[in-house]
Formats: C-alpha cells, sequence, structure tokens
C-alpha cells in the first residue's frame, strides 16, 4: 500500500480506526519485505515480449511460406509449437513468468497450427472445428499447468467455437445476426459477474475488458435484426433457432449456478434484454425495379426510441448489480453504457433536427452537464457501495 501513512491518518479524523489499530497497521506493513523492483514493468515486458515473439514468428513463416515443401512447412509448424513449450517447461522452475508467457504463445500457436496443417493436407474445410481442436488444446494446457494463461484462452476459446458453429450453420439466414448479438450479450453479462472477486486478477481482468467489448458487439448485432436483402432468403429454421437457445440461455444459466448470487440474476435480465432488443425497430420493405419485369426486395430496419431506452436501462441495471456486489468496475462499466445510450439518443434524435450549431452547442451543454451528473451519480452510487460493503471499499 502506497503512502499508507496518510491513509492511517484520514481513517483516524475519520473515526473509522483508533489508535491502537492504526499502530499495529503501520507496524505490520512496516514489517513486510516488499521484493525489489515494480512487478507491473515485468509483466508489461512479459506480455509485449510475447504477443512481439508471436508476431515475429507469423511474419517470418509467411514470408518463407511458398518456397518451402509440404514435409518443411509441417515440420516448421510442429517444430514452433514444441519450441514454445518445451521453453516454457525449462524456464518453470527459473522464472515463472516467462514460463507462463512461453506456453501462452505456443498455444496461441497451435491454433496456427492446426489451421496451417489443415491446409498443408489439403483437408475437408470446416473452420469451426479447427477452433474446437485449439479450445482443447487451451483446456490442456490448463489441467497441466494451471498457469493464468491457459484459462484465459480455454474461456474465450470455447464460446468462439459455439460462435462459430452456430454462424456457419446459419449463414445466409434472416435473423443470423440477432442470434449471433444475443449469444454475445448473454455470454457477455456472464463472464462479467462469473468471476467477480476471483483470486486470479489477471485472468479476471482479461475477461471482464472481453466482456465488455462483447457486450457492445453484441448490442450492435442485435439491432440489426430481421434485415434481408433477397427474396431467396429464408428464416432460420427450427432445429437451429433450438440449438441456438440452448446456446444462448440454457448453457449460461446452468453455468451461473456455479455462482448463483452473483451471476443467475444478471443471466436473466440479459436473457430477457436480448429477447426484446431485437423487436425495438421499425422495420420496412423497399422495392426496386431489376430492369428485366421483376423486382427486387430489400427489407429495412432502424432502432427506435424504445431500443435506446432499453439499452440505458440495461446500463443502468450492470450498475446497481454492481453496487449490490460491491464491484467498482461493473458500476463503471454500466455508468459508461449509460453515457453512450444518452449520446447515440441524442445524436439519433435531436442532433440532425435542431440544426449543426444548435447541435453543437447541446452536444457541448451534453458533455459538460452530463458529465457533471454521471459523476456525481458514480460517486454516489460508490459511497454506498462502501457503507454496504465496508471491507471492500476502494478508492474512488
Amino acid at each position: 500500500m502506497a503512502d499508507f501513512d496518510a491513509l492511517l491518518n484520514r481513517w483516524q479524523k475519520a473515526g473509522v480506526l483508533d489508535a491502537e489499530a492504526a499502530r499495529r497497521i503501520r507496524a505490520f506493513e512496516l514489517e513486510l519485505e516488499h521484493p525489489a523492483g515494480l512487478r507491473w514493468q515485468g509483466m508489461v515486458a512479459l506480455i509485449l515480449g510475447a504477443l512481439l515473439l508471436a508476431c515475429g514468428v507469423i511474419l517470418f513463416v509467411s514470408a518463407h511460406w511458398d518456397d518451402m515443401g509440404p514435409g518443411l512447412r509441417y515440420t516448421l509448424v510442429i517444430g514452433l509449437v514444441a519450441v514454445f513449450h518445451l521453453g516454457g517447461a525449462w524456464a518453470r522452475e527459473h522464472f515463472h513468468a516467462l514460463s507462463t508467457a512461453l506456453h501462452a504463445v505456443g498455444t496461441v500457436s497451435t491454433g496456427a497450427a492446426i489451421a496451417l496443417v489443415g491446409q498443408i493436407f489439403n483437408i475437408q474445410e470446416h473452420w469451426p472445428a479447427a477452433i474446437l481442436l485449439w479450445a482443447i488444446a487451451a483446456a490442456a494446457g490448463w489441467i497441466l499447468l494451471q498457469d493464468e494463461a491457459q484459462p484465459i484462452l480455454t474461456l474465450l476459446l470455447f464460446p468462439a467455437w459455439i460462435l462459430s458453429e452456430f454462424s456457419f450453420a446459419a449463414q445466409g439466414h434472416i435473423g443470423q445476426n440477432v442470434y449471433l448479438g444475443r449469444f454475445l450479450i448473454v455470454w457477455a453479462v456472464l463472464y462479467l459477474t462469473l468471476f467477480l472477486g476471483s483470486r486470479r486478477k489477471i485472468a479476471q481482468g482479461v475477461l471482464f475488458a472481453a466482456a465488455a467489448i462483447a457486450s457492445l458487439v453484441g448490442i450492435v448485432y442485435a439491432l440489426e435484426s430481421w434485415r434481408s436483402w433477397s427474396g431467396s432468403q429464408t428464416f432460420l429454421p427450427f432445429h437451429l433457432r433450438a440449438w441456438a437457445w440452448v446456446d444462448i440461455a440454457a448453457l449460461p444459466v446452468a453455468l451461473a449456478f456455479i455462482r448463483l448470487r452473483k451471476s443467475l440474476i444478471p443471466v436473466a435480465v440479459a436473457i430477457a434484454f436480448s429477447i426484446a432488443l431485437p423487436w425495438c425497430q421499425r422495420i420496412w420493405t423497399d422495392v426496386f425495379d431489376d430492369g428485366a419485369g421483376g423486382h427486387s426486395y430489400y427489407v429495412n430496419n432502424e432502432p427506435n426510441l424504445a431500443a435506446r431506452a432499453l439499452v440505458a436501462a440495461f446500463a443502468l441495471f450492470i450498475a446497481w448489480w454492481g453496487v449490490r456486489q460491491a464491484s467498482k468496475a461493473l458500476v463503471n462499466l454500466g455508468i459508461v453504457g449509460f453515457a453512450i445510450a444518452v449520446g447515440w439518443f441524442y445524436f439519433s434524435d435531436i442532433f440532425d433536427k435542431v440544426g449543426r450549431s444548435l447541435g453543437l452547442i447541446g452536444l457541448g451543454i451534453l458533455f459538460l452537464a452530463g458529465g457533471w451528473a454521471l459523476e456525481k451519480m458514480r460517486r454516489g452510487l460508490m459511497s454506498r457501495m462502501g457503507q454496504n460493503n465496508p471491507s471492500t471499499l476502494e478508492a474512488q
């Protein structure tokens, strides 16, 4: 804890700590032996090093790929996977963080190896199966290594495989993006809440960031609604819709039971939100003359005011749930989501109707007044969170 004396003095003045408790905390902190150096600098160096190493290998292989025969290609691909994992095994006792980074690069290389081996031997193409094999390799790494990187890759790859299989089967059908968006929304909320309080902070942070991005992408996909561009297009067949709801609702609810109090209610709300959002649309059909005596049809859609209100309400729910779970990250995410929904409403329903100059003036007022109101709201939520959960109070 940096500068703990200032914090202890502040807590004493506020009556939170008495002098004896402050003295004991101060003595405890002074007796701790902190490791030399700054840990975050080493972690950044390892992460960047792993990324640069992986990128360099990819560029090297791609630059010389056409000059190699099938045998040399296969040997190179398998050799790279083996080298990274063997390097990780060698470094495990000497520098555990370096070992984790090398094993992570090895698992990432495994995905490339699966795709390249399929290309080398002209194996029949079904690209979602390659992602499944990659996810199984990451799961094996998780079981064997028990480090930070392998669970992250596993938990990202298995939903990616499910999404890929559905996308492959639903290609060209009306409503494909709606179901993809619903999947992303529900699984994003599951990941946002399932790992709250996890001791693996790096895994929690990466999965939280990935889920936050996925939730935004899912909302955009869901708002594409039932758009179609050809009279020959059909809606998703019944068996595909049934499997889609297994992936969208049944599987996340089952996983949410692992952390019943943290995830079940948010997942249920996310399912209801994902069902309702695609129907908050204004839909119309444009008819075009194809020049040969026939007509072509294009079904358009546009989110209505209800869609904006629904997104804003869902963002407020996320913030409220963050208060209940004493999660500063969830509260901040909900506030940012609400701000995006308000900005979306302003640009879609107000800006073009008042003219450019008045629109910019209103935008400035919105940023100033809205930013002040949202920050005030955020601090109020943080304060309420601290009162309800004093043991988890975080600095704002």
